[in-house]
């Protein structure tokens, strides 16, 4: 971060449930279509993806968007403003678009928005995890995991 507050890279916004409710198969990277007023909130570190997805906007077209993502209003003087959760386009090859739309038609499988952050070029960029739906055993057993391994790492601390 620079002196005045702006986030020029690093994360913006997390969607930290995501790994809670669903099992990630794999992740991409793919750049976002913003307005100039939407980056500028984004700067601001102001935005949340938790209760984003993506998927297509029309069976025509092999494009993925970006739907209910939250980036606020810019507070400033300017007459031009943006929609806070209008769908937005993501930028990907159209190879792993095809790829990804294809598993979530076949495989029943959902496109999680993970995280929302500029990268080392200061691009807008957000982090897709091709995901699979957990039932509740499956997150009773997340956490088991999890506690288990946490315990062992505390063994192992004071032992060694």
């Amino acid at each position: 971060m620079s002196g005045s507050g702006l986030i020029t890279t690093g994360t913006v916004a997390q969607n930290r449930r995501a790994r809670h409710d669903f099992s990630i198969v794999e992740t991409f990277e793919a750049g976002i279509v913003l307005t100039g007023t939407e980056v500028k909130s984004l700067r601001h570190g102001r935005a949340n993806v938790a209760e984003a997805f993506a998927g297509r906007k029309d069976s025509l077209t092999p494009e993925i968007w970006l739907y209910n993502a939250y980036i606020p209003e810019y507070q400033s003087k300017t007459p031009f403003s943006h929609e806070t959760r209008r769908p937005r386009k993501l930028l990907m090859h159209k190879r792993e678009i095809r790829r990804l739309l294809a598993a979530v038609a076949r495989d029943g499988m959902t496109l999680v928005p993970m995280s929302l952050y500029f990268n080392d070029r200061g691009m807008a960029k957000i982090q897709i995890g091709l995901a699979k739906g957990k039932n509740k055993v499956d997150k009773r057993q997340s956490i088991k995991e999890r506690d288990w391994n946490r315990q062992k790492q505390r063994l192992m601390r004071d032992k060694g």
